[in-house]
């Protein structure tokens, strides 16, 4: 259950700095709204990430759910924000989400 708090807090990672990134360009009721978004999926993140440090140890939860967050960023700006999908920054993903996973094969949880 620890490792899927984990996943989680890092998928909402992706939410709160996609609704950061959006936020910064906003103004009047929107700006508000990706604020909004922004602080919810921020405490969600923050609580998800806390209960699964009860199981899984620190070093290894902070490295998975920062590539998880980072993968998934990247990936939501290629796919929705027209960010450059060149194969370089393709291989260096591709890399990260390696690591994340050997992280989880070699922890003894």
């Amino acid at each position: 259950m620890h490792w899927f708090y984990l996943i989680l807090a890092g998928l909402f990672e992706v939410g709160f700095t996609t609704c950061l990134s959006k936020a910064r360009t906003a103004i009047g009721t929107e700006f508000y709204l990706w604020g909004g978004g922004f602080l919810v999926f921020l405490t969600a993140s923050m609580y998800l990430l806390y209960r699964s440090t009860e199981a899984i140890p620190m070093g290894t939860a902070y490295g998975v759910w920062t590539g998880i967050g980072a993968c998934g960023t990247a990936l939501v700006g290629i796919l929705f924000f027209k960010e450059s999908a060149d194969i370089w920054r393709l291989f260096f993903i591709i890399t990260l989400i390696g690591s994340v996973v050997g992280l989880k094969v070699v922890s003894s949880t």
